[in-house]
């Protein structure tokens, strides 16, 4: 690494990766002074971004490690669905030390729900034992397409009054209005939920698979991608959005996004749904049809299998075309029966080569995935080394 791109922000790059943990592998990796090193170092510890730890011995003096330290400072992540909301704290590891969900209808606009999300705050902060004031960023994740650069949705079939709405400020706004405005609001990280959903999966439970794939149905249906460590979300957020794939069969299968036979209109959890009270059997969303299928309801079973099918003829190409290590399936519709369908049509259609290393399996994280998800969003971007450089210019590190 150049001397110039060893600031104390690469420093604490290279300590999070475990690619240099002590002040002389630092010097090794940077070609830095023992002086510089210690400089740079005085400035994390500082802020208190670091933390010294007993190395392993060799005989003599244990060695001093040098290690992040995720618990000085918390991240509140927020999911929201298209029926309900979610929140918790957690510690820069994504550890979660509170969290809060209930009903909340993302129809009703970013006003309401994100008012409704903010008022959450206080009692969530208190629960976790933490001071609004250590709170460093909130992470959302909503259910339709991200421009990450403006952290606006974009288009969103099933957010209506959402469109290119000022999310950031108005969560910020919320947040100063319910935790006090002697707080200064932090910042706010947008993207959509599969993203966060596959990069949360893929952090924590596969990651050393440099191709993750992660398929969400729920309401709808998504997928977020996951290659070389970071979320792939194509040029402006819209990568993923194989619910809105048309099936050539269904072209009777109205869609919410205006268009006639996408496969979230076919095989989503809204569409069993449906089909479900059609038979007789009520089934007002998609958190229903989950609860029909944990309950082993004939007709749901049958219905999340044959979506699982439709589901899995998508994936073919999907899976040919990225090569993934691993597919998870996660969502409401995350059951055997669904799985099972996904598994024989793509390991039917799809050429060996392409499956021959593949592990298919629902989410080990389930409905946390997602806050997970968002909070490794902000901690990768609030402690990337050109932020954390002008944090530490601007505030100390605070």
């Amino acid at each position: 690494m150049p001397t110039n791109q060893a600031s104390a922000g690469h420093l604490l790059k290279l300590i999070r990766s475990g690619q240099a943990t002590t002040r002389g592998e630092l010097q090794a990796a940077t070609g830095l002074s023992r002086s510089t090193v210690g400089h740079r170092l005085d400035q994390l510890f500082h802020a208190g971004w670091l933390r010294n730890t007993a190395g392993t011995s060799t005989g003599g003096r244990p060695s001093v490690r040098l290690e992040f330290d995720a618990r000085h400072a918390v991240v509140l992540a927020v999911d929201l669905d298209t029926t309900h909301g979610r929140a918790a704290v957690t510690d820069l590891a994504g550890t979660v030390l509170a969290e809060h969900a209930r009903p909340l209808l993302i129809s009703d606009g970013p006003d309401k729900v994100l008012d409704a999300v903010g008022s959450w705050f206080p009692a969530l902060l208190e629960a976790a034992g933490v001071e609004a004031g250590t709170v460093c960023g909130i992470g959302l994740s909503v259910p339709g397409p991200v421009d990450c650069e403006t952290g606006t949705v974009v288009q969103p079939p099933v957010m209506p009054g959402w469109d290119g709405r000022p999310v950031q400020s108005t969560l910020q706004e919320s947040f100063a209005r319910h935790v006090g405005q002697a707080v200064a609001p932090p910042p706010v990280l947008v993207d959509n939920d599969a993203n966060l959903m596959a990069y949360g999966e893929q952090r924590h439970h596969y990651p050393d698979c440099s191709a993750f794939a992660l398929i969400k149905v729920s309401a709808g249906i998504g997928a977020g991608v996951v290659v070389g460590g970071e979320p792939y979300r194509g040029i402006d957020g819209g990568a993923g959005d194989i619910g809105h794939i048309r099936l050539h069969d269904r072209q009777d299968a109205l869609c919410m996004c205006g268009s006639y036979g996408c496969l979230g209109a076919v095989a989503s959890g809204r569409a069993i749904a449906e089909q479900l009270t059609a038979l007789g059997i009520p089934a007002p969303s998609a958190t229903e049809v989950r609860e029909h299928l944990a309950a082993g309801q004939p007709d749901a079973v049958r219905l999340a299998r044959e979506a699982g099918q439709r589901v899995g003829e998508v994936l073919v190409t999907v899976v040919t075309l990225l090569n993934p290590g691993v597919l998870v399936i996660a969502g409401d519709l995350a059951c055997a029966p669904f799985l099972t369908g996904v598994r024989e049509l793509l390991y039917q259609r799809a050429m060996p080569r392409t499956t021959a290393h593949l592990t298919v399996a629902t989410s080990e994280l389930g409905d946390r995935a997602a806050l997970v998800g968002a909070a490794a969003m902000v901690v990768e971007h609030l402690y990337s080394p050109e932020i954390a450089d002008a944090r530490l210019a601007t505030a100390g590190g605070a």
